[in-house]
């Protein structure tokens, strides 16, 4: 199996993963509704996001239409430099970095383009996939859904600290998904191992010759 093949089945395992997770959640939990999975440090708790990765907001509406724009156009610019990974024949390892941060953003821009068209709003009540009065909002202005939960670590910070002396300790406090576990995964890979991907041993995947060449 090339490298290309196996780049596009992670690409698809990831969006398959990542999408039937969120439907599945989306049309089982209201939001905020909650299932403890292993004792009180995995849970899935259902939120919806208007922004970014980890529940981060970005703005309002035009912030809304910005973000999924960007997104589109960071698609087509990673996955157009997979492809030429693909045709440098690449270090597998950094084939997979990009396919996880490609998958990853198509994931959570598929949420954002069409789950306001496809559920009914689930304020307080379970969504309903394909509702015949219509979605709960447009193309584009749809919500992310997130689920994991891992507070691992619960308790205050010490009096001693300023500013957050005595508030509430939670790690890890974001809610995530599939999605933003991709992206993460992949672009803290290439910052590990960055001088094994782009150093000097390997001059064919580096980003400024890349760029150089179709000058």
């Amino acid at each position: 199996m090339s490298n290309k093949t196996k780049s596009i089945l992670i690409i698809f395992l990831v969006l398959m993963t990542d999408q039937i997770l969120k439907i599945f959640i989306k049309t089982h939990f209201s939001p905020g509704e909650e299932v403890v999975v292993f004792k009180n440090w995995f849970i899935l708790h259902f939120i919806e996001n208007n922004g970014m990765a980890f529940g981060i907001e970005f703005g309002n509406t035009i912030g809304k239409y910005f973000l999924s724009l960007f997104r589109i156009v960071a698609i087509g610019a990673l996955g157009w430099y997979l492809a030429k990974l693909w045709k440098k024949e690449a270090p597998f390892g950094l084939i997979v970095c990009f396919s996880l941060i490609l998958a990853g953003a198509a994931g959570n821009l598929i949420d954002s383009a069409f789950y306001g068209l496809i559920f009914s709003e689930g304020q307080g009540q379970v969504a309903t996939l394909f509702p015949a009065a219509g979605g709960y909002s447009s193309f584009l202005l749809g919500k992310v859904v997130d689920m994991f939960y891992f507070p691992m670590i619960v308790g205050h910070y010490p009096s001693w600290i300023p500013i957050l002396g005595g508030q509430e300790l939670v790690f890890f406090r974001h809610i995530f998904n599939v999605a933003d576990s991709a992206v993460t995964s992949g672009v803290f890979a290439i910052f590990i191992f960055y001088k094994q991907y782009f150093g000097e041993k390997a001059p064919e995947v580096q980003v400024s010759q890349a760029i150089e060449n179709e000058r």
